[in-house]
């Protein structure tokens, strides 16, 4: 069964076709990374204007990369929840009037969800070559969930069938990543300008807080950021009235590269705390991260110290927003849901995990 994927919920357009919810034929992504890095984030309207210009070429693309036509095509997954409400209209629209033109049954994908199918993909067309897990994960599976917009654990008994144990109480962890960047004079997005700044620092030069919470599974970056804020303000001899966006014009390289690794080091030490202890708890048959931020080579490496089991990540390019993932959901929602009516078909911009 070939899938169609669409996933447009907030700066990348992208498409995909996935072969029974584990081999990847295609995977097109267009970015509006450059457009965006100059405002330092990403600016809706705009990011619903350039999925708008580029959706249907993308579409195209990954229908010929795959060399497949419309006949071959089985079924359409498009992401509908959560993300920007301008952008996640532009894909839902180009599926909806696809489902209809060519007949296609229509499934609607939640995108956080989606990240963790990421993982399932562990075969690929000859014309790829992603290093690929060697096999699909096991039931129960615990995830990592990590991104701009999102931190949480859940723990999935069988496709369709989780619970969220964990979440953050304030800022996602990628979301503290591109707020930390911007106080030390780094470009967004964070989360890659943070790790490799990290290289040349030292984890160790500050000592910053790990925020203590009564859920046992429960995350919080508010105070992590704050304790930066503090520490950048006292290192440049400035106090905490001083402006944040003043302090990057302070902040000297060796300043900018031991708080971009002390940051990285503690923020991750706070996702691999709760997910060992998550392990410990459930002791889930396999564990997978999941989301932009399960890009992060720190996580990886203190995950793997952590767990007495092995882990196997995606590849770097299907942990950020891509529509791999949205066709391998699509796959095995198609296995237990009904489709979907592409004439009723609505976003929904907030929606939770848990309200699926």
């Amino acid at each position: 069964m070939r899938i169609l994927g669409i996933e447009s919920s907030c700066d990348e357009t992208a498409a995909s076709i996935v072969e029974d919810g584990e081999r990847l034929l295609s995977n097109v992504v267009n970015s509006q990374i450059d457009i965006h890095a100059e405002y330092g984030g990403v600016i809706p309207e705009i990011a619903a204007r350039s999925h708008l210009e580029v959706v249907n070429p993308v579409i195209k693309k990954a229908l010929s990369d795959a060399n497949c036509t419309w006949d071959d095509i089985d079924a359409i997954a498009v992401t509908y929840a959560p993300g920007l409400i301008g952008s996640l209209l532009i894909g839902t629209l180009a599926a909806r009037t696809l489902a209809i033109i060519h007949n296609k049954p229509l499934f609607k994908i939640h995108h956080v969800e989606a990240h963790v199918y990421a993982n399932f993909i562990n075969k690929q067309s000859d014309n790829l070559s992603l290093t690929l897990p060697k096999q699909q994960p096991s039931f129960p599976m615990l995830s990592l969930i990590v991104s701009g917009g999102h931190s949480q654990l859940v723990l999935f008994k069988n496709h369709g069938n989780y619970q969220l144990i964990g979440q953050t109480q304030d800022d996602a962890v990628g979301e503290a990543f591109d707020k930390v960047a911007k106080i030390i004079g780094l470009p967004y997005p964070g989360g890659p300008a943070i790790a490799k700044a990290a290289e040349l620092g030292d984890p160790h030069a500050f000592h910053l807080p790990i925020a203590k919470l009564s859920g046992e599974y429960d995350f919080s970056f508010s105070g992590l950021k704050t304790a930066v804020l503090r520490a950048v303000q006292h290192e440049v001899g400035k106090d905490f009235t001083f402006p944040s966006h003043e302090l990057p014009a302070l902040v000297d390289d060796e300043l900018r590269r031991n708080m971009a690794a002390s940051f990285q080091y503690t923020a991750i030490k706070t996702l691999v705390n709760k997910t060992k202890k998550a392990f410990d708890n459930f002791q889930p048959a396999s564990v997978v991260i999941a989301g932009g931020v399960a890009a992060n080579q720190e996580l990886r490496r203190q995950l793997r110290e952590a767990l007495p089991i092995d882990i196997e990540y995606t590849p770097i390019q299907l942990c950020t927003d891509n529509a791999a993932m949205i066709a391998t959901l699509g796959y095995f929602r198609s296995q237990i849901d009904e489709p979907t009516d592409p004439y009723d078909l609505e976003v929904q911009p907030s929606l939770s995990m848990t309200a699926i």
